[in-house]
């Protein structure tokens, strides 16, 4: 069984036992967190697709820890005019760990 779910403006295909990366939530590492906004769901081959989400379909994820992601470099440049601005962004991201899929 597994489902695509929506966070952040980012769709994640998950199952239970996943771990994955998503944007910052506003919660507690060791706290479950609910993600209500489920796209699709397989369950032994019966697909549900919402329009847009699947109604009384539920993610259950335990938050691990928050992390910062890798720094990415911009850098600005315009050539022979002596400019040039290197500016570094590090995106807030938590990590969670999918424990069942709710239906019903």
């Amino acid at each position: 069984m597994y489902a695509v779910i929506e966070t952040g403006s980012k769709q994640y295909r998950v199952a239970a036992g996943d771990t994955l990366e998503v944007e910052r939530l506003n919660v507690g590492a060791g706290q479950p967190f609910t993600f209500d906004r489920v796209l699709l769901v397989n369950s032994d081959g019966k697909v549900s697709m919402g329009a847009p989400t699947v109604a009384q379909v539920s993610i259950v994820a335990d938050v691990i820890e928050h992390i910062r992601g890798p720094k990415k470099i911009a850098f600005k440049m315009k050539r022979r005019k002596g400019y040039h601005r290197t500016v570094g962004h590090r995106q807030e991201l938590t990590v969670v760990k999918i424990k069942e899929i709710k239906i019903g």
